[in-house]
């Protein structure tokens, strides 16, 4: 006799709703139709010859080819340490109070998956990057978002609402400046008045920092450096963005050790360790001259005017980034309202593709006619999609 389960859906009911992400459908689109891919966010240019070359040092040489340190290898440890103190001014014990991931997506999932039990409730800034929802749903949390509304060209944040969001069941705040869809930077102000709420309603913060290098206007400001902030912030970046390494995966964790120590403890059950011979070499690239971080942010501050001069001349309405890779457009003055209808229609209207802002949205009705353009790009590329959108 065989005994029949009652049947329920095969995906746990936590991840229900999280199929494929939004960019494998886009780039599988951009690459059916030969359309200029401007949805996904990576650069179509590797990054210094110097740094690629250690990497194949690393490998010839023997180093990393097999399980590297659960925390990463000591030379990318140390020279991280040595970044934050000399960009950001933050003492920093290699041995302690730095972990090597598998990418800030997993620095962030293991971090939820650490501080995070069923219920408590995590505020994350909308839009969001698709990866914090998943994390937190993995997580058992409860997510509440705080929206960053347009004002004027860009997207700010309401202090008022992110303090009215905070209740007894507020474990952290997911914290990502320069944020990613909108290219805000958050202010000093801003910063300081996170980090008074937070010591405040005693609760902790995860900040997603991997933008740290592509700040073209304002500046990128550690939340761990404020006061009261340290003890409570894991901070989280990685070598994909600064050094258009997007596939190597190599990403970082840092805070006090007792933080690290749980991150750790999560992380170390997901990936173990990841990117070996790629460790040594991010290690050499975090050394590189500060020259090569100012070239890197005005290269990009370019290729930002580049499109966002496009963009409007095609009749968007465009919100004017202060960092990241990418600029947000209002598709309504085309007389648009959708964002996924005008993206799966664009590449065969203009050749282009884009991602509709409406999937960082938990009220999809909120992102409806916002849409997402990369612009790490080479600058033919860019000046290619431009003409191209001149026909909408």
């Amino acid at each position: 006799m065989t005994i029949k389960r009652a049947q329920r859906p095969l995906l746990n009911r936590r991840l229900d709703g999280f199929g494929t992400t939004i960019f494998a459908e886009m780039s599988a689109l951009a690459a059916a139709t030969g359309s200029i891919n401007l949805g996904q966010g990576f650069p179509d240019t590797d990054g210094p010859e110097e740094v690629r070359e250690a990497a194949v040092r690393a490998l010839r040489d023997g180093r990393g080819n097999q399980y590297p340190p659960g925390p990463g290898v000591p030379e990318l440890r140390q020279a991280i340490a040595a970044h934050q103190a000399a960009f950001h001014g933050l003492t920093v014990d290699p041995d302690r109070e730095v972990l090597v991931t598998a990418g800030a997506t997993e620095a962030i999932a293991a971090a939820l998956l650490a501080l995070v039990e069923p219920g408590d409730e995590v505020i994350a800034l909308e839009p969001y990057y698709d990866s914090y929802a998943a994390g937190i749903a993995m997580a058992g949390g409860t997510r509440v978002p705080v929206t960053l509304r347009p004002d004027g060209d860009r997207f700010v944040l309401d202090l008022d609402e992110l303090r009215a969001a905070v209740t007894g069941r507020t474990r952290l705040i997911l914290l990502n400046t320069p944020h990613n869809p909108t290219g805000t930077v958050l202010s000093r102000a801003e910063l300081a008045a996170i980090a008074e709420l937070a010591v405040e309603r005693d609760l902790l913060v995860v900040t997603d920092e991997v933008y740290e290098h592509l700040v073209f206007d304002g500046e990128h400001l550690p939340l761990a450096a404020f006061p009261g902030m340290r003890e409570r912030t894991v901070t989280i970046s990685s070598a994909g963005k600064t050094f258009s390494f997007t596939g190597w995966k190599v990403g970082w964790v840092t805070g006090t050790p007792e933080l690290v120590d749980a991150v750790r403890t999560a992380k170390q059950f997901l990936t173990y360790v990841s990117a070996g011979p790629f460790q040594y070499a991010v290690a050499e690239a975090l050394r590189l001259p500060a020259a090569y971080f100012t070239g890197l942010a005005d290269d990009l501050r370019a290729k930002r005017d580049l499109l966002s001069a496009g963009l409007a001349e095609a009749g968007f309405r465009v919100f004017r980034p202060a960092g990241t890779y990418f600029v947000t457009t209002d598709i309504t003055p085309l007389g648009g309202t959708d964002g996924f209808a005008f993206c799966r229609e664009l590449p065969g209207r203009a050749g282009v593709v884009a991602v509709p802002n409406a999937v960082f949205y938990d009220d999809r009705a909120a992102g409806a006619p916002y849409v997402r353009w990369a612009f790490c790009k080479k600058l033919d590329v860019l000046a290619e999609a431009v003409s191209r959108l001149k026909n909408l």
